[in-house]
């Protein structure tokens, strides 16, 4: 007889324990620090908030992005933050005394630590390769994905990408490729040694794709499209496996999650204000977390607790902190 696989563990719903507004404009972007113990938060208001994880009190904020803060990323050893915004650079942060505490930890203090130059034109996402803190990928509304050693701050490669705003990069955990997704409508793989195309995953014109990131596992990719869909592709066969839906996204690049702290979810935030977990496996939605009162463009899962940070738009500009019950 062959073995079935375990049963998942039963879900446990979420439920909202923290709220709190460190920006005065929307947040753009939540992101838990690799090691747990930050939660980093970008605004259309051009600063970074480093949180508490648990309490949402504010640590430190980062100003100097001159305007709005659309991406940010962790290096993997949580040392460094990069940030990206609309004004045509990215940022990179020294986070090791907030991290260290005590007297370094200077809430107000310049932890900018290299200035990225090169796009001509907003830059709308980034990524740390996982495997080195001294390269970021990049992507802006001028078409290019962009490759920079952090070290000398020098664009190292500048790849004409895609027809329309690159809206996300994000290297697989290897870090040997990236992908890349575009208001264009496609979703291509691209060699991060040579800058060469290595697939088009999609290629569809219509609907624009929002949002492409690798799964943890680096066997699949998670794409978002603004037809209220989120679906997993086997990127080596060029499959589509799962489909997501029943989230509202038409208009906004919503960045989506995969949680593997207790089974298997796919989380995204949505045009209706809320935040969908489905069953990764399953594709069932398995709670709908309501509590924002504007569209919520993105979510974090903390990597070794079960818990979720959301932010929202303009007329929410909330972080909220959601966990599961014990």
């Amino acid at each position: 007889m062959s073995q079935q696989p375990p049963p998942p563990p039963p879900y446990r719903p979420y439920r909202q324990v923290r709220a709190a507004t460190p920006h005065t404009r929307a947040v753009s972007c939540v992101r838990f620090s690799p090691c747990g113990r930050l939660l980093a938060t970008a605004s259309l208001d051009g600063t970074v908030a480093l949180l508490s994880p648990s309490s949402l009190a504010v640590i430190a904020v980062l100003r100097g992005q001159t305007d709005g803060v659309s991406d940010l990323c962790w290096s993997t050893e949580s040392f460094y933050l990069c940030t990206a915004s609309d004004d045509r650079t990215l940022r990179i942060w020294d986070i090791r005394p907030v991290l260290a505490g005590g007297a370094q930890a200077d809430p107000g203090a310049d932890r900018c630590v290299r200035v990225l130059r090169g796009h001509t034109n907003f830059v709308f996402s980034a990524n740390f390769n996982p495997q080195t803190s001294s390269q970021v990928a990049s992507g802006g509304f001028d078409c290019t994905v962009r490759i920079w050693d952090v070290k000398t701050g020098r664009c190292t490669r500048a790849i004409d990408a895609h027809n329309e705003p690159v809206t996300s990069v994000h290297f697989i955990r290897d870090g040997s490729i990236i992908v890349s997704g575009s208001h264009d409508g496609s979703c291509k793989i691209w060699d991060a040694k040579t800058g060469a195309c290595l697939k088009t995953v999609i290629d569809d014109m219509k609907p624009a794709v929002s949002f492409s990131m690798f799964s943890p596992n680096g066997k699949f990719i998670l794409v978002a499209t603004l037809d209220d869909s989120l679906k997993l592709c086997n990127f080596a066969t060029g499959k589509f496996l799962k489909v997501y839906s029943g989230h509202v996204n038409r208009v906004y690049c919503i960045q989506s999650a995969f949680s593997i702290t207790n089974g298997k979810y796919i989380v995204s935030g949505s045009e209706d204000n809320c935040v969908y977990i489905w069953d990764l496996q399953g594709r069932n939605i398995l709670q709908k977390l309501e509590g924002h009162t504007d569209t919520v463009v993105s979510v974090s899962c903390h990597p070794t607790e079960n818990k979720i940070a959301s932010g929202g738009l303009d007329n929410d500009r909330t972080v909220r902190l959601w966990v599961q019950d014990s």
